[in-house]
């Protein structure tokens, strides 16, 4: 299967390149708006070096291909129209465009759990809590916490108009995205670990805890992200679907059944159990 990521070396696509890279199944294209020096843990693969603004600059890239992993994108909740309007708007149009005109088979495309994050914004940190009464799952409305989960809201929605008005892509698989982690943060206190390497918080600190906490609730390790793309990667039977991108933590409150029973998604991480709650030795970041 041919496929190609866009936004090869973010959190995200780095954790496709280190668990699905070297399988057989795959011959991956990375899509990224810069490259990486060959000394760079990512820097040995060949790179399609293009912004996803510039139409006729990706659509090259998406030739015979059979899926599409889309992650380029502007992921920040602080940033303002003027950030999210080009990567997060124009450039998910695109690489819909440049997929339908391919005649890409599946599309993947990598949303937030931030377009339902007003749940959390009105219900922490109760909603940390492990026994907190509140399961969400796609039927529940879309609740935006930030312009930045708005704009992914609209990529649900023009990823949905794109496979139910045309005949490409066929299929398209949401998946809403909790909190993954760069290569060496990798755990639940991965979050609260790069603040304190920033000087911004100690680990005794109450912010530590309360990050802790939320991340044992939010946290997809780097293994069950790739492992559930791979499953939408391999499905060919779901035309439209939201999952949620969470390990299976005791504390979430986004439901993973879905994506249970609809692509076999089968995480084998859960954050309560976790044992590297510590990486006081990091690694570069992807």
């Amino acid at each position: 299967m041919n496929v190609l990521v866009t936004g090869a070396y973010g959190q995200c696509g780095t954790a496709i390149i280190d668990h699905l890279g070297d399988q057989s199944e795959y011959d991956f294209t990375y899509l990224n708006r810069s490259d990486r020096p060959p000394d760079h843990r990512y820097g040995q693969h060949d790179t399609y070096v293009a912004d996803i603004t510039d139409y006729g600059a990706i659509r090259p890239a998406f030739d015979d291909m059979d899926a599409v992993v889309h992650l380029a994108a502007y992921a920040n909740t602080d940033g303002d129209w003027e950030d999210v309007f080009g990567p997060n708007i124009l450039g998910m149009y695109n690489v819909l465009e440049a997929a339908r005109d391919a005649t890409v088979e599946s599309f993947v495309f990598g949303s937030t759990n931030h377009v339902q994050g007003m749940y959390e914004e009105t219900l922490k940190p109760e909603i940390y809590r492990p026994d907190f009464p509140l399961t969400i799952d796609a039927n529940d409305p879309v609740r935006p916490d930030s312009v930045y989960g708005a704009t992914k809201s609209f990529g649900e929605d023009l990823g949905r108009y794109y496979v139910e008005s045309d005949d490409w892509p066929r299929r398209f698989y949401t998946l809403r995205i909790g909190t993954v982690l760069p290569h060496g943060y990798d755990s639940p206190c991965g979050p609260a670990e790069r603040r304190v390497a920033a000087g911004d918080i100690t680990r005794d600190s109450h912010e530590y805890q309360q990050l802790v906490m939320r991340t044992k609730a939010t946290w997809q390790s780097r293994c069950d992200f790739a492992h559930l793309v791979g499953c939408c990667l391999r499905d060919d039977e779901v035309r439209y679907g939201i999952f949620y991108g969470i390990s299976d933590n005791d504390r979430r409150w986004f439901t993973i059944q879905s994506a249970r029973e609809r692509v076999g998604y089968r995480p084998s991480d859960n954050a309560e159990l976790h044992t590297d709650q510590r990486n006081d030795s990091v690694d570069e970041q992807g």
